[in-house]
């Protein structure tokens, strides 16, 4: 049985951070789910089409790795792509607070699911989309912070 696993979350825009923990999962799973979840309460920056070609390309070399965009709930999603495994980056403890009552709610629903926590590089503790929108928002440099493919999507746009 293959050992799927998915990294959801909102990737507005993938982080250097987040290409790290997919990086350093790509040992642990036969295959990663990257997966842009549309969440109603949030307004995104960039399109959740933009998200996953990024996602797409930054990893177009990897095959175990893939792009997706869904809807709903977490656990209804793994359920349909026949994930096992739920993956998330930590930087900071108030991070683990959170994430660990999020997987505590869905293994309660799906008692089959695993949540991995793998804790980001020291390098990229800073790393979080919310300041790299903040950093575009103003006009500022945020290529410290992301992926090449994103940056130059960025300077390439209008």
């Amino acid at each position: 049985m293959q050992r799927i696993c998915l990294f959801p979350g909102t990737f507005d825009p993938i982080t250097l951070g987040h290409v790290d923990i997919i990086t350093r999962a790509l040992p642990l799973f036969d295959r990663i789910i990257v997966a842009v979840g549309i969440n109603a309460g949030k307004a995104p920056m960039f399109s959740a089409a933009q998200r996953q070609l990024w996602i797409e390309e930054i990893f177009k070399d990897e095959p175990r790795v893939n792009g997706a965009v869904y809807e709903g709930l977490t656990v209804d999603y793994c359920r349909e792509i026949g994930a096992r495994f739920i993956l998330r980056g930590i930087r900071y403890v108030s991070d683990f607070e959170y994430e660990k009552t999020i997987a505590d709610a869905n293994r309660t629903m799906d008692p089959g699911l695993e949540t991995i926590f793998l804790t980001g590089e020291p390098k990229y503790t800073s790393v979080a989309s919310t300041i790299v929108r903040d950093i575009l928002r103003n006009g500022g440099n945020a290529s410290p912070f992301i992926p090449e493919v994103v940056q130059r999507s960025l300077t390439e746009q209008p």
